[in-house]
Order: structure tokens, then sequence, then C-alpha cells
């Protein structure tokens, strides 16, 4: 069976609702995030402190490569993963991709309060989402399935995601 692959900016749902597709499907969930952290025994923050964006991406990209290699997963990545093509050649060989969005509001709201968000450590957080997200819809627009997810709980974001999923991986 595919694995349920999930991109999207930070604060989208990729996360719980990872969570949540993990727990109704029986899929085991991976984040790249996680693979990241225990591979280089750093938090994501730390990394991006000591060593900047463009270390942090190698890191993601040797995650991607483990993770698009297993099979019935559903895999949460980080907000950027979309920013090199191979990521998404890699992770799309062996999964659905869905994109998560929201609009910069909703965004903010979910994760204003959060301080481990790197891309957020700035004078106007809010503005800051509203300039990264029109340079990265390219890049999330190359996945197979986009899931507005503003105003949706997150049982009604599985819902949806199942619903696709079930009737690709049917077509198979």
């Amino acid at each position: 069976m595919p694995n349920i692959i999930l991109v999207g900016f930070m604060g989208t749902g990729k996360t719980s609702a990872g969570q949540r597709l993990s727990e109704r499907l029986k899929m085991p969930l991976i984040d790249t995030d996680d693979v990241i952290e225990r591979d280089s025994g750093m938090r994501i923050a730390d990394i991006f402190a000591q060593h900047g964006e463009p270390h942090f991406r190698e890191l993601e990209s040797a995650a991607v490569r483990q993770v698009s290699g297993l099979d019935n997963h559903v895999i949460s990545t980080g907000g950027g993963v979309v920013l090199r093509d191979s990521n998404l050649e890699m992770l799309r060989r062996n999964g659905v991709i869905f994109c998560l969005t929201a609009t910069p509001e909703e965004i903010w709201r979910r994760v204003g309060h959060e301080t481990h968000r790197p891309l957020l450590q700035a004078p106007d957080p809010l503005g800051k989402i509203r300039q990264m997200l029109p340079g990265r819809a390219p890049y999330y627009a190359r996945a197979d399935y986009e899931i507005q997810t503003t105003g949706l709980s997150i049982e009604a974001i599985a819902d949806k995601i199942i619903e696709v999923f079930q009737h690709v991986s049917h077509s198979r």
C-alpha cells in the first residue's frame, strides 16, 4: 500500500492530521523533522542556529531518502521539504502527496504561541508568513492533492484525505 505524504506550510495541520490518519488507518506515522533530530542529535532550531538553513535542507533530503523507502506509512514533512524537486520525486515514488493549506491568519493563530519555529523568529511573524506563502505556493502546487484546512477540524481534514487516498489507492 502506498504512503500518505503530508506537505504544506507550518501550521497547516500536518502533524495533527498525520496523527489522526495513523490512528484511523492503522498506519505507522513518521515525521521527517523527527528523523532529522534523531539522526543529527540536535533540535531543528539548533540546527538552524548553529549551521544555517542550507545545512538543514541537506539533512532534510537525507531524511526524505530514508522515509521514501517505507511502505504503508503516514509521512509528515517539514514545511520546506518541497523546495527541492528531488524530495518530491523521492516521496512520490511510493506515496500520494497531499498539500495542506491554510490562510496566513489561521497559520499564525495555530503557531503564534510556539517558540520552536526558526523561520518565525522575526519582528513581524504574521508578515513573514504572508511574505513566505506566495514564494512557496508554486512548490506546494506540485502535490497530488490540496486540502484547505482553514476552519476544518482535524477529523474533517482526515476524512477528506482518507476519501481521496482510498479512491486513489484502489485505482493504482
